[in-house]
């Protein structure tokens, strides 16, 4: 009796588990972002989150929760409830920073098993801006200078280990030269602080560089993809200017391992249909940042392989500070 009364109680349970996949969502769902407002994550999970939560019949609430280059996020998520309400709005750091911090010898805060990927949503290079009235004309006059002065020129980022850190070291040691890198709390605090001359240059998304290079207010020297970007067409890029280089960060929405594979399959139809809303399309369209959509098996490839080839980025480098 004892016996049937707890195979009774697992089969009770297993079809509880079933019944909650069925009915989820029944509450609000936490899409965190592990930066704060106004960087490439930020403004690319707000206008999702919108027609998302409508086609899942639930609000989707937008969480900033930065720190350290985007770890802090990362890990709240990696370490989340697997059950479909918390979600993460990553960049490609998320696949740099378990290296990055096993390479320095400090505590690796999550490791990507812990996260299933849903789907890739945009991709985009990085722009290299300084002030209007900065001296270097062009991205060879910025290098020149820091090699007569190493580690003299300083940049700000979105914390170490972050997508503007690791661009602006890919291309310091493609050019063979050292800056000072000035880390904040994420891509619109970094932005800011150049805006402000607290830096000397930063790299930024082209999202979030095209409306302070449309004001006057930064001048773009070069990009970092391997062709022009759509929004800064008379820009050139690293590889046009004799550096031989490139660097493509993306975002893309994952869910802590362990979500119920029917809470997944719904998470990637209500995302493949969120990118084709006209607000949403209108919305990264207004900012330059071009949609490339990805999910299911497609897209697990693509992130273990990013995996590899941003873990074989930091190798090469060595540690960065």
């Amino acid at each position: 009796m004892r016996r049937l009364s707890l195979i009774g109680t697992l089969l009770a349970i297993a079809l509880a588990g079933g019944a909650h996949a069925g009915d989820w969502p029944t509450r609000p769902i936490s899409l965190v972002v592990a930066f704060p407002p106004g960087g490439f994550a930020d403004i690319t999970a707000r206008p999702l989150a919108q027609p998302l939560g409508r086609l899942l019949g639930q609000a989707v609430v937008v969480e900033n929760r930065g720190g350290a280059g985007g770890a802090v996020g990362n890990a709240l998520v990696a370490r989340a409830r697997p059950d479909g309400y918390t979600l993460l709005m990553a960049l490609s750091s998320i696949a740099v920073i378990p290296e990055a911090e096993r390479l320095a010898g400090r505590p690796v805060p999550y490791e990507m098993a812990q996260f299933a990927p849903i789907a890739l949503i945009a991709a985009e290079p990085n722009v290299i801006l300084v002030r209007p009235e900065a001296p270097w004309r062009d991205i060879g006059a910025l290098i020149a200078d820091a090699k007569a002065r190493p580690g003299r020129i300083s940049f700000s980022s979105s914390g170490v280990n972050g997508v503007i850190h690791l661009a602006v070291e890919v291309m310091a040691h493609a050019a063979g030269v050292r800056f000072l890198h000035i880390p904040y709390q994420g891509g619109g605090p970094s932005m800011n602080a150049l805006l402000a001359g607290e830096v000397d240059f930063t790299s930024q998304s082209p999202s979030v560089a095209r409306p302070h290079v449309l004001a006057g207010k930064a001048r773009a020297l070069v990009t970092t993809g391997s062709e022009r970007a759509a929004s800064f067409p008379d820009v050139p890029t690293l590889k046009e200017q004799g550096i031989d280089t490139e660097y493509v960060f993306w975002a893309g929405l994952f869910a802590p391992a362990g979500t119920p594979p029917e809470v997944l399959a719904r998470l990637r139809a209500a995302a493949r249909e969120a990118v084709e809303d006209a607000a949403f399309a209108n919305a990264m369209a207004a900012m330059g940042t071009p949609v490339r959509y990805l999910d299911g098996p497609p897209f697990e490839d693509f992130v273990a392989a990013e995996t590899t080839r941003l873990g074989d980025v930091v190798r090469r480098i060595g540690k960065l500070e």
